[in-house]
């Protein structure tokens, strides 16, 4: 499939895109581009190839998830820069 000048203009036009000669020029020139390189693509053989989604083998390193006891109230609190009774002081950002 060729793009030309025209193409790219008239769906510059659809999309409601202001485009310079220039603009033109490079942008159907880079779309060309990127379709060849698409035509390559398909005249590749892939049959033998397994479907990927990553081309290294990724595996997700989690640390087993234990119970454990939680820090008390107090302590928590002790470096709280504002308290209100046994709850952090927030900033009201509600009105």
């Amino acid at each position: 499939m060729a793009i030309t000048k025209d193409t790219v203009k008239y769906v510059a036009h659809l999309a409601r895109i202001d485009l310079e000669p220039k603009e033109l020029d490079k942008l159907s020139q880079e779309l060309q581009e990127i379709l060849d390189f698409i035509d390559k693509l398909k005249k590749l053989d892939v049959k033998e190839i397994a479907p990927t989604s990553h081309i290294l083998p990724v595996n997700n390193v989690l640390r087993q998830d234990l119970p454990l006891e939680s820090l008390p109230g107090k302590e928590a609190l002790d470096n709280a820069p504002h308290k209100q009774g046994n709850f952090f002081g927030v900033p009201k950002i509600i009105e």
